[in-house]
């Protein structure tokens, strides 16, 4: 090495070095940000809403009493906690009831030995069918049985399949799809299977079927069925539709290897009733500027009725809160606002999404970027973004303390925003998703298993940390995030 290429080094060395210098003496917000992030990982704060959410109210399925309790213990929590403006936005919608489920599967077991049955046919002794109880739950829109009915049970593997069915195959029958989900980190095996779901009712409807059973659309192999709605978008109307936990699906699928025809008797006493309102709860802590910009910060309130909603979605409710409050409590606030919005009834349509998209679009420059935790109480590993441009600086900013805990940028697909923030992205708002790791989420999504002790607080304050992160950066910049193009 010449002593020119040395002497080039060392002034590329000094210049670098200055410019990191630079850097840090102009990133007045890093300080900052490490101190809020070592808080959150050690803070019990998102444990103690969570645990007085699934306590005090419990399931919360809109409309519900459980429903109009969570909204006031969201205003009172709200208040608690110190927001300095906190309202309520009226959320319409059908309100879907569950009164009673049940299902058996009949099943005739006869004699291997033809000596033995023809022993029993000379007697005119009648085999009767073993009966087997179903642990089963409507799916959330299925129209009632209106009593108990009987028919075969007819088996496809696919959505696909069924609908490559004749119709009369299928007329008269009850239909079972038995698609198993795939576990994975992204939720991909959700996406993949839940149109059995969302779309089986109306395509066996179709058919002929006078109703549905599907394998339910989770990972677990406990005797605890997962519920969930069926589409709001599909044409004509559905068969009564009900899940069967998984080792029941797989009972099923013994019963269904044999010779003899599988009956099903089911009863489902559900439906739809009257139009009934509930609430957005909408919280706001100032910036220390006067201005009307603010982040805007979601989770859905309600939960199916099954469960405590702990991780669907108490967990994102109890983290947004947590992580407004931590940044508010700050000896300096950020420039901008924080508003935080608990959506009403996300898990029967996005109602509280859409309500508050229709309400607040004129308002949309107001709203910098939006964040929504939706996905349980898992770490997060990797975070999206949709945003203008000009703001890519800031957001490798983000990318550089996420990396802090461990998140990754993913720049391979952009933000989606969520169930319900998402709503607001349609029409331009810009959005950073914040993704868990759903590996275990859907062990539990819409079933009875989903209650407290399946959130790990250790867990939870990794989410806090990342919460705290991105709505101190965003809320604390000259930097614009959008609107973006508007896109569905």
């Amino acid at each position: 090495m010449n002593h020119k290429t040395i002497s080039l080094i060392f002034v590329l060395a000094t210049f670098l070095a200055a410019c990191q210098s630079t850097l840090q003496t102009n990133d007045v917000n890093g300080d900052v940000v490490e101190q809020l992030q070592d808080q959150a990982l050690s803070s019990d704060l998102a444990f103690e809403i969570l645990a007085s959410l699934t306590s005090e109210v419990g399931p919360r399925m809109g409309g519900s009493e459980g429903d109009k309790l969570a909204v006031k213990w969201a205003i009172e929590q709200m208040r608690n906690l110190g927001f300095d403006r906190v309202w309520t936005e009226p959320v319409n919608f059908p309100q879907w009831l569950r009164k009673s489920e049940s299902a058996q599967a009949l099943v005739v077991r006869k004699p291997k030995d033809p000596d033995v049955l023809k022993w029993m046919e000379d007697r005119s002794i009648k085999i009767e069918p073993s009966v087997y109880d179903l642990a089963v739950t409507a799916l959330g829109g299925s129209p009632s049985t209106n009593g108990e009915i009987e028919a075969e049970l007819l088996q496809f593997d696919t959505l696909e399949a069924l609908e490559a069915a004749t119709t009369e195959e299928v007329t008269g029958k009850i239909v079972f799809l038995s698609t198993r989900m795939r576990r994975s980190r992204d939720g991909a095996g959700y996406g993949e299977t839940v149109v059995n779901r969302s779309r089986g009712p109306f395509v066996a409807a179709s058919k002929g079927a006078v109703a549905l059973l599907i394998r339910s659309v989770g990972t677990d192999n406990n005797r605890l069925p997962h519920t969930g709605m069926i589409s709001g978008t599909e044409e004509g109307e559905p068969v009564p539709s009900a899940a069967v936990s998984n080792p029941d699906a797989d009972n099923l699928m013994m019963f269904l290897s044999g010779k003899e025809p599988v009956n099903i008797r089911l009863n489902l006493d559900v439906g739809f009733e009257e139009e009934i309102t509930s609430f957005n709860v909408v919280g706001e802590f100032d910036g220390r500027d006067d201005v009307t910009e603010f982040v805007m910060l979601g989770a859905h309130l309600d939960s199916w009725d099954l469960g405590t909603g702990a991780v669907d979605d108490g967990a994102g409710v109890a983290l947004v809160m947590a992580a407004a409050k931590l940044v508010a409590d700050l000896p300096s606030r950020p420039q901008y606002g924080i508003r935080v919005v608990l959506f009403a009834n996300e898990e029967q349509g996005i109602y509280g999404g859409k309500t508050y998209a229709k309400l607040h679009q004129v308002e949309l420059g107001s709203h910098l970027v939006g964040a929504e935790s939706d996905f349980g109480a898992d770490r997060i590993y990797q975070f999206r973004t949709r945003v203008l441009p000009e703001a890519e600086p800031e957001m490798q900013k983000l990318a550089g303390y996420l990396e802090r805990l461990g998140i990754e940028r993913d720049l391979e697909k952009p933000a989606g925003g969520g169930a319900d923030i998402g709503q607001m992205r349609k029409i331009g708002l810009a959005a950073i998703d914040l993704r868990q790791d759903g590996s275990r989420y859907f062990d539990w999504h819409h079933t009875a298993n989903d209650t407290l002790d399946k959130v790990e607080p250790e867990n939870l304050q990794h989410n806090l940390a990342a919460w705290v992160t991105l709505t101190y950066l965003t809320a604390d910049t000259k930097t614009g995030f959008g609107p973006v193009e508007p896109s569905e």
